[in-house]
C-alpha cells in the first residue's frame, strides 16, 4: 500500500476552504430571503431643515413656498450704494520712508489699509492725519491718492 499524496496540512487547508465557502453561501441565502436589507426604502434618508441627515421624512405642512424670482444664482451685483463715497479718513499708524510703505487706519471703520509710496500726494508719517481713496489691492484694501488734512 502506498502512501496518500495528500499532506495533513493541504486536508487541512481544504476542509478549512470548504467550510469558509458553505459560510458563505448560507450568509447569501440568509441575505436573500430577509427583506429588510436590500429594500430600497430602508435606504432612503432626508436631510431636515437643521442640515441633519434623519430616517423620518418631512412634513408636508411645514413646507415652504419659494419663489422663482427670489433665487440668485451666481454673485450678486454691487450695490451702488457701496461705491458712491471711496474717499475716507485716517491716521498713520505705520510708514517707512527707506522700504516706501506704511498703513493707515481708517477712523470710520478701524480697519487697517495698506499704503505705498507710489500712491502718495504729500509726504506723511506716523500719526499724520491723511484722506485716502479706498480701493481693492491684490492682498486686500489698499489706500490711493494720500493727502495730509489740514
Amino acid at each position: 500500500m502506498s502512501r496518500s499524496q495528500e499532506s495533513f496540512n493541504k486536508k487541512d487547508v481544504r476542509n478549512k476552504k470548504e467550510k469558509k465557502r458553505k459560510e458563505k453561501e448560507k450568509k447569501r441565502l440568509a441575505r436573500k430571503e430577509s427583506k429588510e436589507g436590500g429594500s430600497p426604502d430602508n435606504m432612503i434618508a432626508y436631510v431636515d431643515e437643521y442640515g441633519r441627515i434623519t430616517s423620518t421624512p418631512p412634513d408636508p405642512s411645514e413646507k415652504e413656498e419659494i419663489e422663482l424670482e427670489d433665487i440668485e444664482i451666481g454673485i450678486p451685483s454691487q450695490d451702488q450704494t457701496q461705491s458712491e463715497d471711496k474717499t475716507r479718513k485716517g491716521i498713520v499708524s505705520f510708514f517707512n520712508d527707506s522700504k516706501g510703505y506704511g498703513f493707515i487706519r481708517d477712523s470710520e471703520t478701524k480697519q487697517t489699509v495698506f499704503v505705498h509710496a507710489n500712491n502718495l500726494l504729500d509726504d506723511i508719517k506716523e500719526g499724520n492725519v491723511v484722506s485716502f481713496e479706498l480701493v481693492k489691492g491684490p492682498k486686500g484694501p489698499a489706500a490711493n491718492q494720500v493727502k495730509l488734512v489740514k
